[in-house]
């Protein structure tokens, strides 16, 4: 059978420093399905930046648009010279998609990140988002927005000083049998079926679904070996199969997220929301 493939990348950046993190997972996935990232930098609109509900005379507000536009200027440009950089130093070239090579190319968005998310977000593969910062408060946003409003597999991207090359070998499956996780399979088909190393994580399943020994004979028949490691459904089950994916050397995590509303999961620490604050490999989430 015909392997699926992985074309197009996207990835917001705004000048928080996730960018060259977010660039480094993306351009490894990209060298190896030769695909092309697209980055989308994002600066709000001059209202947005207006107080809200307060009168401003015409002068002063003439001046918060020019001071916001000459900010919004200085950001783009140095985020763009760091993007040509990072994209130079992992080796992909600037320059619109071109067949047989991994290919990157800059974007530039007005208006907030979760919109162009939701703009750039539908026509990708893949969207790369940064893992949120609890201790700022920053990102849980956008990782909404792609999971909720794209309609795509989003990969969470934990921090890191260096990424490996082989991100990706060895793909672990969190499998329930429910419509998030059958969902997050097929979206994330071209990882599963480029990966040399296929686990399937199991706690059981949900009732009346497709069990793990159907789900690794569905895989066969696609040509993908898989093998089944079970834990006990106790506990966290998003912090087991954490465990787990470092138990069996996993260095990506595929899963259906937020079978529970996202902010019932957030506020009261659902799976979903654990497998986010805690996972220290890249995580491919579909809802």
């Amino acid at each position: 059978m015909e392997q699926s493939a992985l074309h197009t990348i996207m990835m917001p950046v705004r000048g928080d420093g996730q960018g060259p993190v977010l660039f480094a997972h993306a351009a490894t996935l990209a060298k190896r399905f030769n695909a092309h990232v697209r980055v989308v930098h994002c600066h709000p609109k001059v209202e947005d930046m207006m107080p809200y509900g307060v009168v401003i005379p015409s002068f002063l507000r003439k001046q918060l648009a020019e001071a916001t536009a000459k900010r919004d200027d200085y950001e783009e440009a140095y985020l763009r010279d760091k993007f040509v950089a990072d994209a130079a130093q992992h080796g992909i070239s600037v320059e619109p998609r071109a067949a047989g090579k991994p290919t990157a190319a800059w974007r530039e968005y007005e208006g907030k990140q979760v919109e162009a998310v939701r703009h750039y977000g539908r026509l990708a593969d893949l969207i790369c988002v940064a893992k949120p910062n609890g201790e700022e408060n920053l990102g849980y946003n956008t990782l909404k927005s792609a999971l909720f409003a794209s309609g795509r597999p989003v990969m969470v991207c934990p921090k890191a000083d260096h990424v490996a090359p082989d991100l990706g070998s060895h793909v672990a499956i969190g499998w329930n049998g429910s419509l998030e996780a059958s969902r997050a399979v097929a979206l994330a088909m071209p990882l599963i079926e480029g990966a040399d190393q296929v686990t399937v994580l199991t706690a059981g399943r949900v009732e009346h679904t497709a069990t793990p020994e159907e789900f690794c004979h569905y895989l066969a028949q696609r040509g993908i070996s898989s093998q089944i490691n079970t834990f006990e459904r106790r506990g966290n089950v998003g912090r087991a199969l954490l465990t787990k994916c470092t138990e069996v050397g996993a260095n990506m995590l595929i899963t259906g997220a937020y079978h529970e509303s996202y902010e019932r999961e957030t506020l009261l620490g659902g799976n979903s929301a654990t497998i986010v604050a805690e996972a220290a490999i890249p995580v491919v989430m579909v809802h």
